[in-house]
């Protein structure tokens, strides 16, 4: 099936349709995640499989899934990831949860939308190890791919191109909507207690909302890391300045979404707070200029918790094995 076809979470979707004017009245700062509305779906069944394989690495062990677990929020829980050879990565791995709705990939945003990020790690030698050419070789190797690449793509070749395109198609699915934040927003008064809508007061008050807002609760603007004090990290990522070269991008990296940031431990580019009450204090004193009580803290965390919405549930593809003609891993070279 090669036409764009809906792909509509119905309850969700309902609830969104059905909404008076009052629902998203309130000129909240954050808006409800709301369901694919077009999707490929052959190129979703196609990227789910080259999500999770492995073979598109040198070692035939690492895949998307690898740092990007959707058993664990989408990311690995790490500080930093683990590469080919146990290579230690140089930066936290982010979410790939509701990363459609980034402005940009990377922390950096090198990568300007899903399809280029996905390419990066196959060829990184810190990461995948790979090349685009041995991953296409390899692909081009088993003929139940060669079989899917052209009933979805219609070619006889399979190139980098059609690799990412249906990595990042599939990753357009993996939106986490309903969260009880959302039928909050929806109009459920229900959906918060006392203390998660206090947090979201504060969040709002103290000046948090000037970046993470939007859908995403934040991926939509780049901003500089320690405004008011400056941050401290052995971390030698510069963030837009490694692009740039420029001072005055220094340490402005792309503002993290909060979706499902109770699951995404632990925080900061460099992985260096390992809690959301630890993430809070820090945000609160480099970013606002502003020392959270204890009780404050807790109730920001409250409101945090709150954005965890459903995850993606789907089963686990089953991969085409290799033959005789498909290069073998070399996980130790």
């Amino acid at each position: 099936m090669n036409a764009k076809v809906s792909f509509m979470y119905s309850t969700l979707a309902a609830a969104i349709a059905g909404i008076s004017g009052s629902a998203l009245a309130a000129d909240e700062p954050i808006q409800p995640i709301r369901p694919v509305q077009q999707i490929n779906l052959s190129q979703v069944e196609l990227g789910k499989k080259l999500y999770f394989e492995p073979r598109l690495s040198k070692s035939g062990f690492i895949s998307c899934n690898s740092c990007h677990n959707l058993s664990m929020g989408g990311t690995d829980n790490l500080k930093t990831s683990i590469g080919h050879n146990w290579t230690q990565g140089p930066i936290n791995a982010p979410t790939v949860l509701n990363s459609s709705l980034n402005v940009a990939q990377f922390w950096d945003g090198r990568a300007a939308d899903l399809k280029a990020q996905a390419g990066g790690p196959i060829a990184n030698p810190g990461e995948m190890a790979a090349s685009h050419t041995l991953a296409v070789e390899v692909l081009s190797s088993i003929p139940d791919y060669v079989i899917e690449f052209k009933q979805v793509f219609d070619t006889d070749q399979i190139t980098i191109d059609e690799v990412t395109q249906a990595i990042a198609e599939f990753e357009k699915t993996l939106v986490t909507p309903n969260s009880r934040f959302d039928r909050w927003l929806l109009g459920d008064k229900n959906a918060l207690n006392a203390t998660e809508l206090a947090g979201y007061n504060l969040f709002k008050t103290s000046g948090c909302v000037a970046c993470h807002n939007g859908p995403g609760v934040g991926g939509n603007s780049f901003q500089k890391m320690g405004l008011v004090e400056p941050y401290k990290t052995d971390n030698k990522a510069e963030g837009v300045a490694g692009l740039t070269g420029k001072d005055a991008d220094r340490f402005k990296f792309k503002v993290p979404t909060l979706r499902n940031v109770a699951l995404t431990y632990p925080y900061f580019h460099d992985g260096a707070a390992q809690t959301l009450t630890d993430a809070v204090d820090t945000m609160g004193r480099l970013q606002l200029g502003k020392k959270f009580t204890p009780e404050e803290n807790a109730q920001i965390v409250a409101f945090l918790k709150t954005l965890t919405g459903e995850q993606p549930t789907f089963l686990i593809p089953i991969l085409p094995p290799s033959n005789d003609k498909t290069p073998p891993p070399k996980p130790f070279g």
